[in-house]
């Protein structure tokens, strides 16, 4: 139904497996008991927690931290009052009490998914955690050492803990609104750049802090006022860090995406050149041949364990996340990169929450993330500001278009703000001057055949695997918004739009058969569906033929995201309206009507109802090869036959499912299928052409 709606990323949150009862939860206990494993059952853990013993405590923290990773042990806790039982252990006279409790809530808040977290801040835990977040933030400047520990120890001691809170913090404030505003309020804004001030002594701590400002600076008007300059410096300050390592790619490529959120809140005197920084660091991320990296941090790895250098394996720590010295999260797409022990029953899979067990996972992890996050920037730099990013895509119908409103944050003590129009124009200029197209392009080739099976033949690098796919889904979503928002020449002309067509053809085309796995599907779809846009808008030949594109569109049918379907749709109603203008085309256009016609009348949405009703209008509205094509498909008495059926169904589940903003793009099917049936039976009575 018209241009497609640039793709915006929000993260996504984790979800509890809902397969598993509480029973399961119980069993899952009794299992751990069985296999040998020295835990109690949880209710006798959380007595524990009372005890006045800190070892005690601690072990008993330390338990439950890695019960929960088993998302089917979860319920059992929450009938419990896990959360209200563990909170007070965050301000635990004990520091090692505190880590393994902020461990476990924050193993709770991973694993347990949006439900889980939105629940611990119901029940306080913001309390308890804003307390214990400002008492290590005025640690780390403290000089006051406690007479049992050295002040390196002291120090150290304080930072685990932060980070352990820091990414509790990023959990909750993913999953809930009102753990944003308590952020805001709070003023825990001071105490994540006083953990990002520390990126010199301690990445990882600021890493995940950096992690945490990100969520919580998006679409956040609120927290943008009480933004203040010093905290701008200490962004720009780990932007221009100079440390090689991969993990500092990361950060910084973390701290361009928090720049990016405040960009409104930056002094129109520095803008230019603080954005003209950003692109610089994104740009930098992604010049980074992964595939490559990766074998040659296999080849380090292999060296280092011939000469002998590999420590000792340490026995695997209670405090989660400690015996791998890496507890940062890769912002994505399933999960971040959570610390503990995985769950290995097939159904509730937690591996990529693991965190990596060697410098060169823990390296080539974030690579990966610091690309992914790189690219769902971009993505978020070309994405218009829609009321809503989950709402029908299609707002924009045959007669109802720009109905997406601009969204602006007003002016915030006294900064001034610079105009989005100018704004755009910079990164636009950016983008193109950085080659930036050209290497979102060359995310979107399939992993390394080699590094794929590098990773595949060592377990501990395996989850590498799915981050490398994760990254060439986000650079082809990133292709999608870039090609909705630039203008063709910008992007190369009618060659490089040939090309990037040849590129997706090889892409979907060359497999012995289509790739089917949904974030896949919705990636490419949606980058074909943007390019064929612009092709036909000028007029271009493209080499992807339309048996090819139905065949693309026949396993995107069986895709149960709607998005999906609705970019199929899409692809086939540009297609077919290319085909129209041109002669001898009816046998193709019968192809893609027969399609339409039968997804039209069986796809179990509305939505996609909708959309292959219109693009069946699209498609047949004029020319006299969709006359005879529509006449040989019977179109006419199909959808005579379907208009009753769709009115029903508006009128049954309508307003139930669907939002008002997509109702009013149905009752403009809903008119032009009228009109349209109308104008069939014009036809109808004209001699055959």
């Amino acid at each position: 139904m018209g241009k497609s709606k640039s793709r915006k990323f929000k993260r996504p949150q984790f979800s509890p497996n809902s397969k598993h009862g509480n029973n399961a939860g119980e069993e899952a206990i009794e299992k751990v008991e069985e296999e040998g494993e020295a835990f109690s059952s949880a209710g006798d853990l959380l007595e524990k927690l009372q005890s006045p013993s800190p070892d005690i405590r601690e072990f008993a923290c330390a338990s439950i931290s890695r019960l929960v990773q088993q998302t089917q042990v979860i319920p059992s806790f929450l009938q419990r009052d896990v959360v209200r039982c563990l909170g007070p252990m965050l301000l635990d006279k004990s520091f090692a009490v505190r880590e393994t409790a902020a461990g476990a809530l924050r193993n709770l808040s991973a694993c347990g998914g949006f439900e889980v977290c939105d629940d611990m801040v119901k029940q306080d835990i913001m309390t308890p955690l804003v307390a214990l977040l400002k008492e290590c933030s005025a640690g780390f400047h403290s000089n006051s050492v406690p007479s049992s520990k050295s002040k390196d120890e002291q120090k150290n001691y304080t930072e685990d803990v932060a980070n352990e809170a820091i990414n509790l913090l990023w959990n909750v404030c993913e999953s809930s609104s009102r753990a944003v505003s308590v952020f805001s309020k709070e003023g825990l804004l001071d105490v994540v750049m006083s953990c990002l001030e520390r990126h010199s002594e301690n990445v990882e701590l600021a890493v995940s802090a950096a992690y945490c400002l990100q969520t919580v600076t998006e679409d956040n008007p609120e927290l943008l006022c009480r933004l203040t300059p010093s905290s701008l410096q200490v962004l720009e300050s780990v932007m221009m860090s100079s440390q090689s390592t991969m993990e500092h790619l990361l950060l910084r490529t973390l701290a361009a995406g928090c720049v990016w959120n405040l960009k409104s809140a930056l002094p129109s005197s520095s803008q230019a050149e603080t954005l003209s920084a950003v692109m610089r660091i994104l740009s930098n991320s992604l010049e980074v041949d992964a595939g490559q990296a990766i074998l040659e941090l296999k080849e380090q790895e292999s060296r280092r364990r011939e000469e002998g250098k590999e420590r000792e394996v340490q026995p695997c720590s209670d405090r989660p996340g400690e015996e791998t010295g890496s507890r940062e999260g890769d912002g994505m797409e399933e999960g971040d990169e959570e610390t503990g022990k995985p769950n290995t029953s097939p159904d509730n899979d937690i591996s990529d929450l693991l965190p990596p067990k060697n410098e060169e996972v823990k390296q080539a992890t974030a690579l990966l993330s610091a690309q992914q996050t790189s690219l769902e920037i971009i993505v978020n730099m070309c994405c218009s500001d829609d009321p809503s990013d989950d709402e029908w895509e299609e707002l924009s119908s045959s007669d109802e278009s720009d109905m997406c409103a601009e969204s602006s944050l007003s002016e915030c003590s006294g900064v001034q703000v610079l105009s989005p129009l100018c704004l755009s124009a910079e990164i636009h200029a950016a983008l193109i001057s950085l080659l930036l197209p050209e290497k979102v392009l060359k995310k979107t080739e399939f992993p390394s055949s080699a590094a794929l099976d590098t990773c595949m033949k060592c377990p501990a690098w395996k989850s590498l695997v799915k981050k490398m796919h994760q990254v060439q889904c986000r650079a082809l979503f990133c292709l999608h918004n870039m090609l909705s928002v630039m203008e063709g020449e910008a992007l190369g002309g009618v060659v490089a739009l040939q090309a990037i067509a040849e590129h997706l053809s090889q892409l979907v085309f060359s497999q012995p058969e289509i790739p089917k796995e949904d974030e896949f599907l919705e990636a490419v779809t949606s980058a074909v569906r943007s390019l064929l846009q612009i092709m036909a808008s000028r007029n271009i030949p493209q080499c992807m033929s339309p048996q090819q594109l139905i065949g693309l569109c026949e396993a995107a049918a069986q895709c149960s995201h709607t998005s999906v379907r609705v970019n199929a749709i899409a692809i086939l109603g540009i297609t077919g309206s290319t085909l129209a203008k041109q002669h001898h085309t009816a046998d193709k256009l019968q192809m893609i009507g027969s399609f339409l016609l039968q997804v039209a009348t069986k796809d179990p949405s509305l939505v996609g109802t909708g959309e292959a009703l219109d693009a069946l209008f699209d498609v047949f509205a004029d020319g006299v090869e969709a006359e005879r094509a529509a006449r040989h498909i019977k179109l006419l008495p199909a959808l005579r036959t379907l208009q009753p059926v769709f009115k029903a169904k508006m009128r049954k589940e309508g307003r139930e499912k669907y939002s008002p903003d997509q109702l009013c793009v149905l009752d403009n099917v809903k008119v032009n299928l009228r009109r349209f049936i109308s104008y069939l039976e014009t036809l109808e009575k004209k001699p055959s052409p």
